[in-house]
């Protein structure tokens, strides 16, 4: 059995379609289903039994000897969100329940943690334990990732394997209920599609123009392969990982 969270979302719901086109049959998904908005993904997780958020740990205490693993991907992943109590029970205190139950049940546990917790790249983007103190987010939502990573370092209670990743600006199928939070390739594209043009976004740097901007765009696919090779193996490191291509782009 593996366990997926945030399944009703963008990742989540790519995760369990993955997970299920490479043989998996026994995946539970996890969300609040309640959300309208996000039924465009329901095709992503046909078939598969849902189990709400706030009905989780019921669910893994009873089933706690059949699980493989969790991929925790679930959160409050608005980087505009200013209520720091709702992104602490979703992002933080939610994420280490999660922990603390893979390492009492010797669980191997795949975590988004976010490169939003590098702030504004002062530090570098090294995925290296000793620079993760260092570090600055520069909204909220990066502080609760980062809180989260911080605690995790701190652990001496683990999951056998544990692998947290900071994705970049991942981009593809199922972002589409993000609405003003979706990509910046989704944006762009669809308004090539309908104006034959895109705005530039604004630039709050005087270092550079509008537009000339460079993030590190990874597409949902490469994402996907890569947290199955984490899941895979038994041999690699537990940690923080940057997940990107490494290149940035304007």
């Amino acid at each position: 059995m593996i366990v997926v969270t945030g399944a009703y979302g963008f990742i989540g719901s790519c995760m369990c379609a993955y997970l299920k086109a490479h043989g998996h049959k026994d995946i539970i998904a996890v969300d609040d289903f309640t959300k309208e908005y996000k039924k465009i993904n329901d095709p992503s997780i046909a078939g598969m039994k849902r189990i709400h958020r706030n009905k989780l740990w019921k669910f893994l205490r009873e089933n706690a000897n059949t699980i493989q693993a969790i991929f925790h991907l679930g959160a409050r992943t608005d980087t505009t969100e200013q209520d720091e109590e709702l992104l602490d029970r979703l992002n933080t205190t939610y994420s280490k329940r999660i922990w603390t139950f893979c390492a009492d049940r010797g669980i191997k546990l795949l975590y988004a943690s976010s490169a939003a917790t590098y702030g504004i790249g002062d530090q570098g983007y090294v995925d290296n334990h000793a620079l993760v103190p260092r570090l600055e987010p520069l909204n909220p939502y990066g502080w609760s990732k980062q809180l989260f990573d911080l605690w995790v370092l701190n652990q001496g209670h683990q999951p056998p394997l544990w692998y947290g990743f900071k994705f970049f600006n991942v981009y593809g199928p199922n972002e589409y209920h993000k609405g003003r939070m979706a990509s910046v390739i989704f944006h762009a594209f669809n308004q090539i599609k309908e104006k034959g043009y895109m705005n530039l976004f604004r630039s709050h740097h005087p270092d550079y123009e509008d537009g000339k901007q460079s993030r590190d765009f990874i597409y949902i696919k490469d994402v996907l392969n890569v947290m199955y090779w984490f899941f895979q193996g038994d041999d690699i490191e537990s940690g923080l990982y940057n997940l990107g291509t490494g290149k940035a782009r304007t």
